[in-house]
Formats: structure tokens, C-alpha cells, sequence
């Protein structure tokens, strides 16, 4: 047995086929349910000349139908891709023709910005709408409802054998370029993003052991997902759970008080979130209104996919302190790398991956407590590529001695204990008077103040110091009249003086992508504009 992804989640269908599996909104799935429907869909895409290694763009929210969508691709060797719908029509032009995308699957709401992108999309044959129905104007396209296609379907598999080899496709990035395809094998996607199966010891190597593991599991955790699972991170998180027979609880959208309910109502043990984007407003959710519902349940919180600062975690532990905080650092590049630790004086170290290592700029390995920085990278099970990008594939997937490793943009240094210091991103590492700042360490500083509920630190142009070093900040409520020189005072205790914002600019809201990543480029524009101002 392969470890494909559509075969391990049919060995776990098998084993635990009337457990719940998931919910989203008014909409429940038992493991068999979502199995049913996944077949059904993709029976209809074969019927609609969907064949293996075309790839289908899954646009929509969060749902259970955006799993099912994710599942019936995988079940019929079709590689899914990952929409972002917040983008505009340009911006899907792009990613539909990069992606060679045939067919799209989409909620229904987005419709207008699809229909306009169509005819600059000539590949795409075959358009599947969730939600009510609306007329598609484009001739070239053939369009049927969601639950329309599933009628008549047969809920019984009988597709053809599948491979560790099928590929499987997260688009990632946006904020700094345009979005890159990160192509995956099954096999090394189960073994670096899911761990094998198995985030707590050895992977799994066969599906019906890795079955055998959830079906023992007599009491599965129930987790609340909110990130947008059009995002790496949250798929990592949501074929954990499958794989592991747990429940997961789908969030539409992220809104902190719906999700202590979530938790009360579903009696759920993890909740999972994306840095401090929100796990900020989730405290503070808990401190204002944790009163009013049972929490009693929750044992844990895990994050991933951004910096999630001490003072967060502290703040955190201070309303709830049994609980279990799990960091996982990572990235859609190479999986998840480790656990991420920060001590009292705010180092960041990731632990626990022997196949992380540091490298030089002519990336050869950097030896344990050399002192020196390089870039975080990684070796064994990593991407094959970005899809049609030969020359970004180059840079980040080189193949140094026969070996192919995943060089990531995260710069650290190697220490002797083979814990890896993180440094923060080299893109946007800040250089101030010949002095390497990054943005990471100055924002956990800034978010350390009590007044301050997010930030964003960047670099902007100074006549003397080269670059110097700036905030956007976002205040909590009560706070809008704080002196910003008073933030400033409080960063002197936390950080050396030459890493201490220069300028702070106060915003009504910080803005990031729906998976709580920073975006620096918005935050020099803005900085620089508030401080000419």
C-alpha cells in the first residue's frame, strides 16, 4: 500500500467509518459520509473528462465542501490547487494560467471576479459552483451545480490504483510576488508537512497501520480549525486530523467569540491558530467573555504559519495556565520543520528535525556552534519544485551533490546542542547603520507593551542610517490616546537600542493575509507615508 493521500484516508474511512469527522456551520460528516460524497464528486468529474495530473482550482471558503472537493481530486489522481479568494481578477488570471488549471471549483459568491476571468483563462473547460446559482455567461466553459453533480453518482470508490508518486499542489505566497506552486510527492508530503502521520513519534509507514492507530484511539480529540484552509498551514492541519480520526470544527471565517462557542458546544481540545494574528484576539475573546462559556475541554493551543510571540503565550497561560501551547515552525516549502521555544530573552530556537541545517550563501552546511548566520534549510523529504517556475525552482530546490534540499528565506545559526536559533526572514531583514535588524524580534518587543494588540515592523529609507527601523501598530481598546514614545520606552527594556523603532505609525486595523501573515510591503508604504506626514 502506497503512502498516497487518497489511500490513507480511505484506510482510515474503513477502520472508522461512523465516527465523526467533520463540521462546519450547519453541515456534519462522519467519516463515511465525507468518504460517499467524495466519490460521488468524483465520479462527476471523470464523467466531465477530469483525468489524472490535470489540476483543479479549488476556490472557496472554508467548508466541508472544500474537503470533499480536495479529496474526490485526489481520489481520481487530479492534483487540487489552492485558490486565495480575496484575489482580484488579474491576480486569478495569473494563477489560473500558471496553475494549467482545466477545471474550478468554487463557491458561488465569487462567481463575478471568476466570470470575468474566464476568457483570458481558455484552458479552463469545466466550472462546479457551491451556493446559489447563477448564470455563467462564458460559452467555453461548461457549468454545474455542486449538488447537482453528485446526483446520480455511486458512492463506491472503484477508481484506478493510485501512486506515492501523484503529485499534490500548495500555491503559497502573494504578498511579496506572485503566487508560487510548491509541488509536492504524496509521499514526502506525508512524511515532512503530516509528520508521517505521526507528530509524536515514529511515522507511519503503512496505511493500515497509520489506520489501526486512529481506529485505537478510543477518546480523538476534537479540533477548531479557523485559518482559511486556502492556506498550507490549515491543509497540514486538516489531513493531521483525518489521518489521526479526529473531529475538526470548520470556521467560515475567523471571529474570536464564535469560537469559544465552538469550543463549549463541540466539547473541542485543541484549538489551532496562526501566530499572534489570532491568538491575540483569542485571549482577548477569553479574558472578556471566557465567563460565559464552559472551556473546560480545551487542553491545548497549536499555531503555525507565524511568529507567535512570548508575550501572546504569556498573556495566554495567565487566563488558562493548564494549557499545552504547541509552536510548530515550518513553511509550504518544506513542511514542518520543528517546534519553535522562546526563552525569557526572546530567542527563538526550533528544535526536534534532524534534517534541518544552516547553510552558507554557497550552501554548503555551516557547522554546529560556529557562531556563524546562514539559511535555514532542509533535506530529505522536500518539494520537487514550483510548478512551472524553472528558475525560482533553481534557487529555493537546488540539488547540491546529488542531494535536492528546500532553502528557505528564514536565516539562523546552528548551535552545538543542534537547536537552530531563528533570526527572522532575509527578505526583510532591516539593515540600520550596517546593523542586521529583523523585523521579528522588534515586533515581539512592540507587542510586548500592554496597550499594543498587533504590529508590524519594517525598514524605510534614512539619509544617514541607510534604513531605519519603523511600527505600525494597532492599539487594543482604551489605549487610542497612548503616546507612542511610550512604546518606544518600553522596546529599550526588551531590545538593544539600535533595534528600537525610529518611527511608529498607529492604524485603526493591521492589515495581513487571511493567514495572519505580515505583509511588510503594505507596512513600509504605510510607515513611510505616516511619518512624512
Amino acid at each position: 500500500m502506497s503512502l498516497n493521500l487518497a489511500d490513507l484516508f480511505e484506510d482510515v474511512v474503513d477502520e472508522i467509518p461512523d465516527r465523526a469527522a467533520l463540521v462546519c456551520g450547519d453541515e456534519r460528516r462522519t467519516y463515511s459520509q465525507l468518504d460517499q460524497r467524495a466519490n460521488r464528486l468524483a465520479h462527476a468529474l471523470t464523467d466531465r473528462g477530469i483525468r489524472a495530473g490535470e489540476h483543479v482550482g479549488i476556490h472557496m471558503r472554508n467548508s466541508v465542501q472544500f474537503v470533499e472537493s480536495m479529496l474526490a481530486c485526489l481520489k481520481i489522481r487530479a492534483v487540487p490547487v489552492n485558490i486565495n479568494y480575496r484575489y482580484t481578477e488579474s491576480e486569478l488570471t495569473y494563477l489560473y494560467n500558471n496553475s494549467q488549471l482545466v477545471a474550478v471549483i468554487a463557491d458561488s459568491e465569487f462567481l463575478p471576479v471568476i466570470e470575468a476571468t474566464l476568457p483570458a483563462c481558455p484552458a479552463i473547460s469545466t466550472l462546479v459552483t457551491f451556493g446559489p446559482a447563477g448564470n455563467v455567461e462564458a460559452s467555453s466553459v461548461t457549468h454545474v451545480d455542486f449538488d447537482e453533480a453528485l446526483a446520480g453518482q455511486q458512492v463506491t470508490r472503484g477508481f484506478a490504483a493510485r501512486s506515492k508518486d501523484d503529485h499534490f499542489i500548495i500555491y503559497t505566497g502573494g504578498t511579496t510576488g506572485m503566487p508560487k506552486g510548491v509541488v509536492w510527492r504524496q509521499e514526502d508530503f506525508f512524511m515532512a508537512a503530516l509528520a508521517g502521520g505521526n507528530h509524536s513519534g515514529a511515522p507511519f509507514t503503512d496505511g493500515r497501520e497509520l489506520a489501526a492507530a486512529a481506529a485505537a484511539n478510543a477518546s480523538p480529540m476534537t479540533f477548531v480549525l479557523p485559518a482559511p484552509l486556502m492556506h498550507g498551514a490549515a491543509v497540514y492541519s486538516v489531513f493531521s486530523g483525518l489521518f489521526s480520526g479526529a473531529k475538526q470544527v470548520l470556521m467560515h471565517a475567523f471571529e474570536p467569540v464564535e469560537a469559544l462557542r465552538l469550543i463549549a458546544d463541540e466539547q473541542a481540545s485543541c484549538i489551532t491558530v496562526v501566530g499572534d494574528a489570532m491568538a491575540r484576539p483569542l485571549t482577548d475573546a477569553i479574558r472578556r467573555h471566557g465567563s460565559s462559556y464552559d472551556l473546560s475541554s480545551l487542553v491545548m493551543v497549536g499555531s503555525g504559519g507565524a511568529l507567535w510571540s512570548r508575550s501572546s503565550k504569556d498573556q495566554l497561560l495567565e487566563l488558562m495556565p493548564n494549557l499545552f501551547l504547541r509552536d510548530g515552525f515550518g513553511a509550504s516549502e518544506s513542511g514542518v520543520d520543528g517546534t519553535l521555544e522562546i526563552g525569557d530573552d526572546g530567542t527563538m530556537r526550533i528544535r526536534n528535525n534532524p534534517n534541518m541545517l544552516v547553510v552558507d550563501e554557497k550552501l554548503r552546511p555551516l557547522a554546529p556552534g560556529s557562531g556563524a548566520s546562514g539559511y535555514l534549510a532542509r533535506t530529505g523529504h522536500v518539494p520537487l519544485e514550483y510548478f512551472n517556475e524553472p528558475e525560482k525552482t533553481a534557487e529555493t530546490f537546488p540539488v547540491v551533490d546529488g542531494v535536492r534540499m528546500s532553502v528557505l528565506g528564514d536565516m539562523g545559526r546552528l548551535e552545538d546542542d543542534g537547536s537552530i536559533v531563528l533570526l527572522g526572514r532575509g527578505s526583510v531583514c532591516i539593515n540600520s547603520g550596517g546593523e542586521k535588524v529583523f523585523p521579528e524580534e522588534v515586533e515581539a518587543a512592540v507587542k510586548s507593551h500592554p496597550a499594543v494588540l498587533d504590529a508590524v515592523v519594517a525598514g524605510i529609507p534614512n539619509e544617514r542610517l541607510g534604513e531605519q527601523v519603523s511600527a505600525v501598530v494597532q492599539l487594543r481598546e482604551g489605549f487610542e490616546d497612548l503616546d507612542t514614545d511610550e512604546i518606544a520606552a518600553h522596546c529599550r527594556g526588551e531590545i538593544a537600542g539600535y533595534k528600537i523603532p525610529r518611527s511608529i505609525v498607529v492604524v485603526p486595523l493591521i492589515v495581513r493575509s487571511p493567514a495572519g501573515k505580515a505583509d511588510y510591503r503594505w507596512a513600509r508604504a504605510t510607515v513611510s507615508q505616516g511619518t512624512a506626514s
